[in-house]
């Protein structure tokens, strides 16, 4: 198997002094509350505060508090559609920081209720970090694709000529042209090895969601969790090469 690497973004907030206050970023997410608001919305979409209130437990009032210093910071960005106010992250960049830090974090403490041991193995097997695959399947798709020699790891990740034709195949659109990286590693916090981030892992993750490969579990992991269709596993095994039990154990 050619040889995957991954790296680890960091970033730091700007602040008005001669150093950034990495201190002041860490104290943000210190709070189990706001972390738990920032994971939730590695789902890519946009949730009101009410919404994040029910996910994490606490009161409106004190999800309100804890979202406004977030926007302030400018880790989340406000959208507002009438009169309903919703939040985001900021950016992919924001995205990828709070999925570099939790994996190098330290393993939280076993889940609780069955509910808690569900959602947690529902996300371990199968979701969405941001705008691409991530969990055991993502890490699985990964490997799958470099086994075929669309992703070359060697002198950093890059999109090989057989991989966007194989990629094509499958329509997965990719960009003629874009600021971000086609191909980038994102180390994945459950797996501890490297997924497909970059256009190339948005692209294949819209088309898997798209196409029906994939499906959303809901609720279920603050809808982050993704099962794989009968269809899908008849792609992902079929054309991938993603291992059945993967598959089996994602939901197909």
């Amino acid at each position: 198997m050619r040889r995957l690497a991954w790296s680890v973004l960091t970033t730091t907030q700007p602040t008005t002094g001669t150093e950034p206050d990495l201190a002041a970023l860490a104290s943000l997410l210190a709070d189990r509350t706001r972390a738990s608001f920032c994971t939730a919305l590695l789902d890519g979409r946009a949730w009101t505060a009410g919404e994040l209130a029910r996910h994490a437990g606490v009161a409106p009032s004190t999800a309100s508090e804890h979202l406004t210093a977030l926007v302030g910071a400018g880790l989340l960005a406000e959208v507002r559609q009438g009169r309903h106010r919703y939040v985001r992250l900021a950016s992919r960049e924001t995205a990828e920081l709070i999925e570099a830090m939790s994996a190098a974090a330290p393993k939280a403490a076993p889940p609780r209720g069955l509910k808690a041991v569900h959602r947690s193995n529902a996300l371990a097997r199968g979701r969405t970090c941001y705008d691409h695959l991530a969990g055991a399947l993502g890490v699985a798709v990964a490997e799958a694709v470099t086994e075929r020699g669309w992703i070359d790891w060697e002198d950093g990740p890059s999109l090989t000529a057989g991989g966007r034709t194989g990629l094509a195949g499958l329509g997965v659109q990719i960009p003629a042209r874009t600021r971000r990286p086609l191909v980038r590693s994102c180390l994945d916090w459950t797996e501890r090895r490297p997924h497909v981030a970059g256009a190339v892992g948005a692209a294949l993750c819209s088309r898997a969601l798209e196409a029906g490969w994939l499906v959303r579990l809901g609720g279920t992991g603050g809808g982050r969790a993704v099962r794989v269709t009968a269809e899908g596993r008849a792609v992902l095994a079929g054309t991938l090469g993603v291992p059945d039990e993967v598959l089996e154990s994602a939901g197909a």
